[in-house]
């Protein structure tokens, strides 16, 4: 049974605003708030090792400029890996004998941005690019490669961390994500998912969907899918959907007992909860009840957004603003044109999501990119787009976008004191961009611009020049052959196939 509809009062901050990136010129206005995130202890999850990094291994980059999400300005210097962490950052001492070194691998970075590997707030493996309505239809042999290509296209977009946001079949998630620590496959960091939890009035795709009705058959799901699946995070199916044009994305489906019976079981069983929530009501059961990380949130009102700015530490925010935006805009090629959009919801509700994330921003709410790519309008590949939405639509400076993205996901993986920064004793995750994304956000959608990807101190992408240093004549006495700089053709593969 659907919720009665209660028309939306009014909300106290602007909700038309100008586009345009911001002018906030000085210290980026989120790193004190993501730093100030604290889930508690008890859900810190598992430590996963990945495999494949001998310890002897050693990376270094010369002459890059430095974005290492700090509030610092980037700076040049040289970076120094040594198995699978980052050991010098700026000067690196003995860099002469380094680069003698054969078995040093040098990349010259000749001004190009090193920065850390992007990370996505919320992130669907197992979405096909096309119909999610024929996910539940699809064979676990196709389906487990699909997710599989859906990883490595993550981690050829210089994305290195990830958090699940739900599984279209129960093991998927946790499958890819044992292969990818294992070295198996290619893929970011990634903390994994099953099923999105609904009631059964209440899903949006009732093929992925792990129904349950009431407080005990829900604590029953979640116990399956810790004990029996190995999930890292729970999923709840919180509110409707415009798409659906059966379920709002202005109504609850849950009550207060399902949702604090869920949050009480997930944290007893040490496991963080999310809820695509985009109804006013379930933003307000997340906070109350203490569901961890809140999808979307268009609908919040006042008092809800006065109760998530009391309890900031405890709660991050992943809008998936690229769904909206790219729903009503870039669908119509697919079938669903923006005059349906607009009928069934989705300009107001875009309008509303900016405006309160917007005020989210101002309050110092944490904020996070990612999420809701994998659909046909959305497809994989594209995850870059959403640093561009924050920069044009949320009043993020860039340099606050790409904290976010990194440092912010980070915190995320309650990580942050090791992932998402380029700093000695992190992991060694970063990539060697060909721009400044500080002057134009938009080049981390290039992958062509994405010249080197490191995870774990291993390469995943370099090119054949990224290990040649440009022959000058007359150099080293002229002891080497002084050769044409051929640029020969390159063999690519699509990003990503469409199911």
């Amino acid at each position: 049974m659907a919720p009665a509809r209660i028309e939306e009062p009014p909300v106290s901050w602007p909700v038309k605003a100008e586009n345009g990136t911001s002018q906030h010129k000085g210290r980026p206005r989120n790193i004190d708030s993501i730093d100030a995130v604290k889930f508690d202890d008890s859900l810190q999850p598992k430590h996963y090792d990945m495999f494949g990094t001998h310890p002897d291994s050693r990376i270094l980059f010369t002459d890059v400029n430095i974005l290492d999400s700090s509030d610092r300005h980037p700076f040049k210097g040289d970076v120094l890996i040594e198995g699978e962490r980052i050991t010098q950052v700026g000067e690196v001492p003995n860099i002469d004998e380094l680069k003698k070194d054969r078995k040093v691998r040098v990349f010259h970075g000749k001004g190009r941005t090193l920065m850390s590997g992007l990370g996505d707030a919320h992130t669907h493996f197992t979405w096909n690019g096309g119909d999610l309505d024929r996910l539940g239809e699809l064979g676990v042999e196709e389906h487990t490669l699909l997710t599989m290509r859906s990883a490595q296209c993550y981690i050829d977009s210089g994305y290195t961390m990830c958090f699940g946001a739900a599984s279209a079949k129960d093991r998927l998630d946790v499958v890819i994500r044992d292969a990818i620590n294992a070295g198996d496959i290619s893929g970011p960091r990634y903390l994994a998912n099953a099923k999105e939890i609904a009631r059964r009035d209440g899903e949006l795709v009732g093929g992925i969907t792990a129904f349950a009705d009431g407080p005990d058959e829900m604590r029953e799901v979640i116990r399956r899918h810790v004990n029996e699946i190995g999930v890292d995070n729970i999923k709840l199916s919180m509110s409707g959907e415009e798409i659906t044009e059966i379920r709002s994305a202005q109504d609850c489906y849950f009550t207060d007992e399902e949702t604090a019976a869920c949050v009480d079981e997930g944290h007893e069983l040490g496991k963080r909860l999310c809820a695509h929530a985009r109804a006013r009501d379930s933003v307000k059961m997340c906070v109350k009840h203490g569901v961890d990380v809140i999808f979307h949130a268009s609908y919040i009102d006042d008092e809800g957004m006065d109760m998530l700015e009391k309890k900031k530490t405890k709660h991050v925010v992943a809008p998936g603003l690229n769904w909206l935006l790219a729903t009503l805009y870039e669908a119509e090629a697919f079938g669903y044109p923006q005059s349906k959009a607009e009928q069934v919801g989705y300009k107001k509700e875009l309008d509303a999501a900016v405006a309160g994330l917007r005020e989210m921003h101002r309050r110092g709410i944490v904020v996070l990119p990612g999420g809701d790519y994998g659909f046909a309008w959305t497809p994989h590949g594209t995850y870059a787009r959403d640093l561009e939405h924050f920069v044009k639509l949320l009043d993020f400076t860039p340099h606050e976008a790409i904290i976010a993205a990194t440092r912010g996901v980070a915190a995320l993986l309650m990580r942050g004191h090791e992932l998402g920064q380029i700093k000695a004793g992190y992991y060694a995750d970063c990539i060697l961009v060909d721009g400044n994304p500080l002057e134009d956000i938009r080049v981390l959608q290039n992958h062509d611009k994405i010249n080197v990807i490191c995870i774990n101190g291993r390469v995943h992408k370099a090119g054949r020049k990224e290990y040649i240093a440009p022959p000058v004549s007359g150099q080293d006495d002229n002891k080497h052959p002084i050769v044409p700089d051929l640029d020969l053709p390159e063999m690519k593969k699509d990003m990503q196939k469409n199911y």
